[in-house]
């Protein structure tokens, strides 16, 4: 029997689906499989498990023998024409797959059907936030950044005064202002466990803090002659006791640090300008972006230059990762709940790191980076394996002050100074809609953890809520009386905050 797959082997998805490399929907990407994966193909039928006496679902499919759980749930979902791409468990017997088909073929020939049996999973919705809960003062100047902890309980803001305040959500009312900073702080970070919390400021100090006790752990981390432009623990599935911070300052350096012994271990230099953006991969690479247009790669053991990107013909002002928001949450999903162990919380953190690697590049590509620059254009890249961009995505008209990718690493904004936000597929890096409202500069924008909904925040002084689907403003959110310099969404979904000029931090809710 020959079964070589032709393009009817694959289901199109219609219009408006999320396109995505790993299901291959042209003839040349099926016939590469074909070629790579010519003795090992295997036919299935889909059938419902919770009603088996039913007919199946769809026409026997030729696919390869290594499909992912993510590719079928693309299948699936295409053959039963939902609207919104709905999870499934699949099985074969009694067996759930859990990552690949391969390991379920032991004694199945290539020559029969096999059968899946698929069954919905409980889907995890947000409800858009509509309404301010609360206007929760302290600060006694600008609210500069703020952020939700990974698993959603506690929250942390920074600012103009020099003070980290961190706030009690359920009382909505200050537990700590954490002085010691003699300027702006800047940057504000969580550890992926939760337990501590690094502040960066102008003068170029960082402390790290107990969110438990409001108290400065160790001594202040000083090295950097220049203020701090950004803090990225290191990955809790690489590091579960989080003792590795990585900091990047407008005096063109790296440092990465221990935060148990509070020094310095290494730092990386090669940047001619300031450094304004830095990411932690899962693979256990730094990247940094600079003023001085590049983006390099170093290796976080030797500190040593793997490689340097260069494209953009402007500084380069924000860099983000598709898997930047399971890295931020580390072990922690919507529910918040917490691992018995350290190794509980360890497996589980790489779970969800590989889940997004394998949804959006089948496993094999590593992190998709997109990095924004003053020279109004996006870049696309596969930092830790090439140095050539992949795409290079124009269309704004003034600089890119922020790229986020999705939640879920299907999508990726833009956010810019010409007012608007453009929304992008990260399968294809095709351009799929102009988000226009605001009637000032875009400074901030936040995905929810659904990755259906973007929060943005602007010069203009208002939050907008953008619906993924639609392409449609949801709803507008006034209420600050000044600029908006930093919104951030809950893990669980439940909460927006805006911190402003205007010195008042808001909670948003439904």
């Amino acid at each position: 029997m020959n079964n070589k797959p032709t393009k009817k082997d694959y289901p199109r998805r219609k219009a408006g689906f999320k396109a995505a490399e790993e299901v291959p929907s042209t003839l040349e990407q099926a016939e590469k499989i074909y070629q790579e994966e010519q003795s090992l193909s295997v036919i299935i039928q889909f059938k419902n498990k919770d009603d088996q006496e039913s007919e199946p679902t769809g026409p026997p499919i030729s696919v390869p023998q290594n499909i992912t759980t993510e590719q079928l749930q693309l299948l699936i979902n295409n053959l039963l024409k939902n609207d919104e791409e709905l999870p499934y468990s699949f099985f074969v017997d009694e067996n759930e797959i859990v990552k690949s088909l391969k390991n379920h073929m032991q004694g199945q020939s290539e020559e029969t059907t096999l059968n899946i049996l698929y069954q919905p999973q409980a889907v995890f919705r947000i409800t858009p936030v509509t309404r301010c809960s609360s206007s929760m003062e302290g600060h006694t100047e600008a609210v500069l950044n703020s952020a939700f902890s990974p698993d959603g309980s506690g929250l942390a803001s920074v600012g103009g005064d020099g003070t980290l305040r961190i706030w009690d959500l359920n009382t909505q009312t200050p537990i700590f202002t954490c002085k010691g900073h003699t300027n702006w702080v800047l940057q504000v970070s969580w550890s992926p466990d939760g337990k501590k919390i690094a502040t960066g400021g102008m003068e170029g100090e960082i402390r790290i803090w107990n969110p438990k006790t409001g108290k400065q752990m160790g001594s202040v981390l000083r090295g950097h002659t220049k203020f701090i432009t950004a803090l990225q623990w290191e990955p809790y599935h690489l590091n579960p006791n989080c003792t590795r911070l990585a900091s990047s300052s407008k005096d063109a350096t790296v440092k990465i640090w221990d935060t148990e012994s509070n020094k310095c271990l290494m730092t990386l230099s090669g940047h001619t300008m300031s450094v304004t953006c830095l990411r932690w991969s899962g693979e256990g690479l730094i990247y940094s972006g600079s003023q001085d247009r590049t983006i390099r790669v170093f290796n976080t053991n030797e500190g040593r230059l793997i490689r340097a990107l260069e494209g953009h013909a402007h500084w380069v002002n924000s860099i983000a990762l598709n898997t930047d928001y399971v890295l931020r949450t580390g072990p922690f999903d919507h529910t918040g709940k917490h691992h018995d162990t350290k190794e509980e919380a360890q497996k589980a953190a790489l779970e969800r790191y590989n889940q997004v690697l394998n949804s959006v590049a089948g496993g094999t590509k590593g992190d998709v980076m997109v990095s924004g620059s003053d020279d109004f254009t996006c870049i696309v890249w596969n930092p830790a394996h090439a140095k050539a961009p992949v795409a290079r995505l124009a269309g704004h008209q003034q600089l890119i002050n922020l790229v986020s990718f999705s939640p879920n690493g299907r999508y990726f904004a833009s956010a810019s100074f010409d007012k608007s936000i453009k929304l992008w597929d990260a399968a294809n890096n095709k351009f799929l809609g102009n988000f226009r409202g605001h009637v000032g500069a875009v400074y901030q924008v936040c995905w929810s953890s659904d990755s259906r909904y973007l929060v943005s925040g602007s010069k203009d002084s208002t939050l907008k809520i953008w619906d993924i689907k639609t392409k449609k403003m949801t709803i507008e959110l006034p209420g600050h009386a000044d600029e908006v310099y930093t919104v951030d969404w809950s893990p669980d979904g439940q909460s927006v905050v805006s911190g402003s000029k205007d010195r008042l931090l808001k909670i948003w809710r439904n």
